[in-house]
């Protein structure tokens, strides 16, 4: 080998030694970082890059592109758990056609989640199994997806876990986690009569609430019947009035879901037993 093929070698080894060096920097950095995603991808990325000839910027911005939607990922992840919702529902599974005692315009107009920004309220209201609980889940699900932190649970769990909060000297530590969500659902609002301590927490956390974050409550009791469910004249029409200061009333009248759920698998069952034709039965309006 030639003195010059020689000093050639060496130089092309000293570049690649270096660049193996700068590699397991950059791979250090981005673990010290906790770019984990990034960090996976470090090699296919500059790979690519080479490959298809792209500038170091165009490899830099893959490689940041590919590590915050992994954070994303995680961070969706992570509210949606703490969302506590019931169902994996979304607005694509309600049936708008099969309920026409919705108005549908409306409730797009809430899946924008303007509310929110307002701190308004949203309170739906109709008999059981039409729907308002589902909704409540979309909605929070809608939440959590544009990146707010939100929380389902029912009025009686509320007051539950605050009378233990209570007795336990924690009442405003436990006030806070209800308060601190940008969304909170109260399903069942009114299914179940509360005693005088019970009432007295609820309205805690709505007027705790109140004008700083949004509340989602569900009910099959006109707002006209909350006093007596409530027991307490007084303290209702307080609550009402937190409640609907910025609030949006959402009635749903029109067949239950659960029955003509259960009406399809009957008529399935059916079929599937005897042969016959689907037999499809009307609900009255």
């Amino acid at each position: 080998m030639t003195t010059t093929a020689a000093t050639a070698a060496a130089g092309a080894e000293q570049a690649s030694n270096r660049q193996a060096q700068i590699y397991q920097r950059l791979r250090s950095h981005l673990a010290f970082l906790k770019m984990t995603a990034a960090a996976e991808a470090l090699t296919t990325v500059l790979d690519d890059a080479r490959d298809r000839h792209h500038s170091p910027l165009e490899a830099i911005e893959a490689l940041l592109t590919i590590q915050v939607n992994a954070t994303e990922a995680r961070q969706q992840a992570s509210r949606l758990h703490f969302a506590n919702l019931p169902a994996p529902w979304t607005l694509d599974d309600y049936d708008f056609a099969a309920q026409p005692g919705i108005d549908a315009a409306l409730i797009r107009e809430l899946a924008t989640l303007r509310f929110l920004q307002e701190a308004a309220n949203v309170v739906f209201i109709g008999p059981p199994g039409v729907g308002k609980t589902m909704l409540s889940i979309c909605l929070a699900r809608l939440a959590t997806q544009a990146g707010h932190k939100a929380y389902f649970t029912t009025c009686q769990d509320v007051v539950e876990r605050l009378k233990k909060a209570t007795a336990e000297h924690r009442l405003k530590t436990a006030l806070r986690f209800f308060t601190q969500p940008k969304l909170l659902v109260l399903d069942e609002f009114g299914y179940r009569r509360l005693d005088q301590d019970g009432r007295a927490l609820l309205f805690e956390v709505v007027n705790a609430r109140y004008l700083k974050g949004s509340i989602i409550t569900t009910s099959h009791v006109g707002i006209n019947g909350w006093a007596d469910r409530l027991g307490d004249p007084m303290l209702a029409a307080a609550l009402i009035d937190r409640l609907l200061h910025h609030g949006i009333i959402v009635g749903i009248d029109g067949p239950s879901y659960r029955m003509r759920s259960h009406q399809a698998r009957a008529n399935a069952l059916r079929t599937a037993t005897t042969g016959t034709p689907t037999i499809r039965q009307e609900t009255a309006p």
